[in-house]
């Protein structure tokens, strides 16, 4: 219970530093990631309880105790009890979805601000239906001792409930670990944008950068070149469909055709989109003229 109140606390903590550093313009993409690193922590302590249950099971089973069943089992009620509650307050807080409001536009309208996944309030959950669940077999097992006088069933279970615990665990490190090293765990989106920006024919992304920033919100910066290239606005319109971005940065490219003595030289600028590049296409250039 100590490593599962201690969860509780992290989620509280970090909650409430997210909620007072919110408008710290300090912060360039806002403060989710507090949420993130407080998720990763309670992560590596969902492993640490597995380990503890594993090895406590093991010794019970190399060392066997007397086991008072009436006080074990009204402990283990008492703590089911409390873990059924926390998991409704932690399920009714998921639904409502009542984030922290994360500004992360310092110079930049964002439009959409979808709903956020919590890692923060999952990893919380995550502790106390483990919990739960240890508690559930551990009833299991002691009337199982109690009534056929089964005393293996007590650690075995416990070793089954550990099963669980480092699936939820590993998931939950893969998860804000993604999160944290600015891991592009998302390739829907990608290709979404791929098609948006490239589906005139003549533009092509060259570079392609996408991370979360906050729950189911990305950024991303674009290089794109284009040999009839339109300024930035019109691929930020291209762009709206995809409701996720919420912070865009485009770099535009143009080809153009340079005259270098005998050989032709193909260089590259930021002009402006009257110039054309006629002779020249986009796919050449990508692929090293």
């Amino acid at each position: 219970m100590a490593t599962h109140a201690s969860a509780l606390g992290i989620t509280l903590i970090t909650y409430l530093i997210s909620k007072r550093l919110k408008n710290d313009t300090s912060f360039s993409f806002g403060t989710w990631k507090i949420e993130i690193l407080g998720a990763f922590t309670s992560a590596i302590l969902l492993g640490f309880v597995g380990i503890m249950v594993v090895y406590s099971s093991v010794e019970r089973i190399l060392n066997p105790v007397i086991i008072q069943y009436d006080q074990a089992l009204i402990v283990t009620f008492i703590g089911l009890t409390v873990n059924i509650v926390c998991a409704l307050i932690l399920t009714i807080r998921k639904k409502n979805g009542h984030d922290l409001d994360h500004e992360y536009d310092h110079g930049h309208t964002h439009e959409h601000h979808g709903h956020h996944h919590e890692l923060g309030i999952k990893s919380a959950y995550l502790h106390v239906v483990s919990d739960a669940l240890t508690s559930i077999f551990a009833i299991a097992a002691l009337f199982g001792a109690k009534l056929l006088n089964l005393n293996f069933l007590d650690p075995v279970m416990g070793i089954l409930s550990t099963v669980l615990i480092f699936k939820w665990s590993f998931e939950l490190l893969k998860e804000t670990s993604s999160a944290l090293l600015d891991r592009n765990d998302n390739a829907e989106i990608t290709g979404e944008i791929r098609g948006l920006i490239e589906g005139d024919g003549d533009t092509k992304i060259s570079d392609l950068h996408l991370w979360r920033v906050a729950g189911m919100e990305y950024a991303c910066i674009i290089s794109l070149v284009s040999s009839k290239v339109k300024n930035t606005e019109y691929y930020r319109e291209l762009l709206k469909p995809v409701h996720e971005l919420a912070h865009i940065s485009i770099e535009i490219v143009k080809c153009i055709e340079c005259s270098g003595g005998e050989n032709g030289i193909l260089g590259i600028d930021r002009v402006s989109p009257e110039k054309q590049c006629d002779n020249f296409s986009v796919q050449d250039y990508l692929n090293g003229g």
